[in-house]
């Protein structure tokens, strides 16, 4: 019985990531078609060199986007193997075929800052929900993906705009315009940004640790007035070798003012480090056992 229910499940989660990827294609489509690409704006990527290359040969956007990308997706499918490359290609094909599907009815707007910043927001929104579905759009995607199993440590958003620079820069070439790229990159910060925001979401809090004679009176008043967990290390002065409790807490930036003060009005002297979380995995945070994108 558990082992037909947890295959309806799997089934659920496969039938709600395709789902996902549609709408997410939907988006992807509307971002490329209807304010960068009818602005000669190349976002970097697969899909500014599609850009670029459809103004060079007048084949459109979308095709371009899906030729591009069999030779990388062949590269996907040795790395990831077929699981991976199955959902990439239905998104590749996917978001080719909504960007020549959209092209005729571009632009929105005329204006380059405005077409910029809405690009980008739309594609970065699309790229992020593909990535939470297990999937990628191709092109980039898959290069980025594969960047990340060497350079864990980089977040996604940083490697797609080192990869993207390239590309803006090959556009200003192009078009023969420089403000045209200008606008091209601030799509790019723009989409690296919000890339971020949805992959990770507003995950960021304060790290504090502490060194006092009065770690035990701080680390009660942490957890009864702010309710969140403390940890006890043990540290050892190398001058007098005296061993100290040494306090570190994770917190939401909201409650470090106060945590700040609580630790202050306990011990004025207290040697405290106060730095910023990136990322925090555990109870109250994210899931250890989800994958890191």
């Amino acid at each position: 019985m558990r082992q037909n229910k947890t295959k309806a499940e799997r089934v659920k989660k496969v039938i709600r990531n395709y789902l996902m990827i549609s709408a997410a294609m939907v988006l992807f489509g509307v971002g490329v078609s209807l304010f960068l690409d009818p602005n000669n704006l190349a976002p970097g990527g697969v899909s500014g060199i599609a850009i670029i290359l459809s103004r060079i040969t007048g084949l459109e956007t979308g095709t371009w986007n899906l030729v591009i990308n069999i030779p990388i997706m062949l590269l996907g499918l040795w790395k990831f193997g077929w699981r991976f490359i199955v959902s990439t290609v239905y998104a590749t094909a996917l978001g080719s075929w909504f960007i020549n599907l959209f092209a005729p009815y571009g632009p929105v707007t005329t204006d380059p800052l405005l077409a910029a910043l809405a690009g980008g927001f739309c594609m970065a929104v699309s790229l992020g929900i593909v990535f939470k579905a297990g999937a990628t759009t191709g092109g980039m995607d898959i290069i980025v993906k594969i960047l990340r199993l060497r350079y864990k440590h980089m977040k996604t958003g940083t490697l797609y705009l080192m990869v993207d620079i390239l590309v803006v820069i090959a556009s200003a070439f192009v078009f023969k315009d420089l403000n045209v790229a200008l606008y091209a990159m601030i799509s790019v910060i723009i989409t690296g940004w919000v890339f971020d925001q949805v992959l990770y979401g507003k995950d960021e809090a304060k790290m504090i640790i502490v060194i006092s004679d009065n770690a035990t009176a701080i680390a009660h008043r942490i957890m009864e007035e702010l309710d969140i967990g403390v940890t006890y290390l043990k540290g050892r002065g190398a001058y007098s070798e005296n061993e100290k409790r040494v306090i570190l807490c994770v917190m939401k930036n909201t409650l470090s003012p106060k945590a700040e003060e609580i630790i202050r009005e306990e011990d004025p002297n207290v040697f405290m480090i106060v730095a910023r979380a990136s990322e925090i995995y555990g109870e109250g945070h994210k899931n250890i056992f989800s994958e890191k994108l």
